[in-house]
C-alpha cells in the first residue's frame, strides 16, 4: 500500500472518531467513547506508517512542504489528545479535537495543495530540519488542545467542568510550551546560524514564532506567578492558539521571507 493508502484509511479512522465521540456527546454512552479512542488510535496508528512511508519514499523528512506539514500536524494533534485523554480522562474534548483533525486533513487532501515530494533546497539538507520542525509541530499540538479545552471552559456553566477544562488547558500549555521553545526557537536559532550566518533574521515567521511563544510566556506568567486562572488565562491561550495558526498559515501564503518554502 502506498503512502496516500494510509492516509486515506487514517483519515476515514479519525472522521469515524469524531462521529462517535459527537455521539457520545449527546447519547452519554461511555461506549461511544471507548470506540471513539480505539477509532483514533488505530487512525494515529495508520499515520504513522504513512508518514513513515513518505520519508522512505521522499528520502526526507515529511514536512517540508504545506501537504506534508498539515498531515504531521494532524498527526501530532491526534497524538496529544489521546496523551491528555490518558492521562485526565476528557473524552467530551474529543469530538473538537478530531474536528480540528479532520479539517487539517481535508485541507491537506484537497487539490489546492501540491503533494509530490520535490527534492529538497540546500538550505533544508539538514538534520535540523527534523528537530525544528517535528517539535514545533508537537508543541503547537498541545496548543491546539489547549485551545479546545480553553474555549470548552469559557462555554461551561458547571463549577467543576470548568475547574477541570482550566485545569487541562494548563497541563497542555506546560507541555507545549516547552516543546515549542525548544522546536520552534532555539533548534530554529541554532539551525538558521548553521544556514545563514546568523541566529535571528527577522523573518516574519521568526518573527510570528517569537509573538506566539511571548503570548504563551504570558499565559505561565501570569498564572504561576500571578495567580490567574480561569478565564482571563482561557482568553490568553486562545490568543496563542491564533498566533501560532497565523504562522503556521498565515505567514506561509500572506508575507514573504526566507521560511516561504515551508
Amino acid at each position: 500500500m502506498t503512502e496516500s493508502a494510509f492516509f486515506t484509511i487514517a483519515f476515514a479512522l479519525y472522521a469515524a472518531a469524531a462521529l462517535l465521540y459527537l455521539a457520545f456527546l449527546f447519547g452519554k454512552k461511555p461506549k461511544w467513547a471507548r470506540a471513539a479512542f480505539i477509532a483514533a488510535s488505530a487512525g494515529l496508528a495508520l499515520h504513522t506508517v504513512a508518514l513513515v512511508l513518505r520519508t522512505f519514499q521522499s528520502g526526507h523528512a515529511p514536512f517540508t512542504n504545506m501537504y506534508e506539514s498539515m498531515s504531521f500536524l494532524a498527526w501530532a494533534s491526534v497524538l496529544a489528545f489521546i496523551i491528555i485523554e490518558t492521562m485526565f480522562k476528557i473524552p467530551k474534548v474529543g469530538a473538537y479535537v478530531m474536528l480540528f483533525v479532520i479539517a487539517i486533513m481535508a485541507l491537506a487532501s484537497s487539490p489546492l495543495m501540491p503533494k509530490e515530494a520535490a527534492p529538497l533546497i540546500p538550505a533544508l539538507q539538514s538534520y535540523w530540519l527534523w528537530l525544528h520542525v517535528s517539535v514545533t509541530l508537537l508543541g503547537e499540538a498541545f496548543f491546539a488542545v489547549a485551545f479546545i479545552t480553553s474555549i470548552m471552559y469559557l462555554r461551561a456553566k458547571d463549577p467543576e467542568k470548568k475547574a477541570k477544562m482550566d485545569s487541562v488547558s494548563y497541563r497542555c500549555v506546560s507541555i507545549g510550551f516547552p516543546l515549542f521553545t525548544l522546536g520552534g526557537l532555539i533548534f530554529g536559532m541554532v539551525w538558521a546560524e548553521k544556514a545563514w550566518g546568523t541566529y535571528w533574521n527577522w523573518d516574519p515567521k521568526e518573527v510570528w514564532s517569537l509573538i506566539t511563544w511571548f503570548v504563551f510566556a504570558l499565559y505561565l506568567h501570569t498564572r504561576i506567578v500571578m495567580g490567574w486562572k480561569g478565564k482571563r488565562s482561557a482568553f490568553i491561550a486562545i490568543l496563542g492558539f491564533l498566533a501560532a495558526l497565523f504562522t503556521f498559515f498565515g505567514v506561509n501564503y500572506l508575507l514573504s521571507g526566507l521560511h516561504s518554502y515551508v
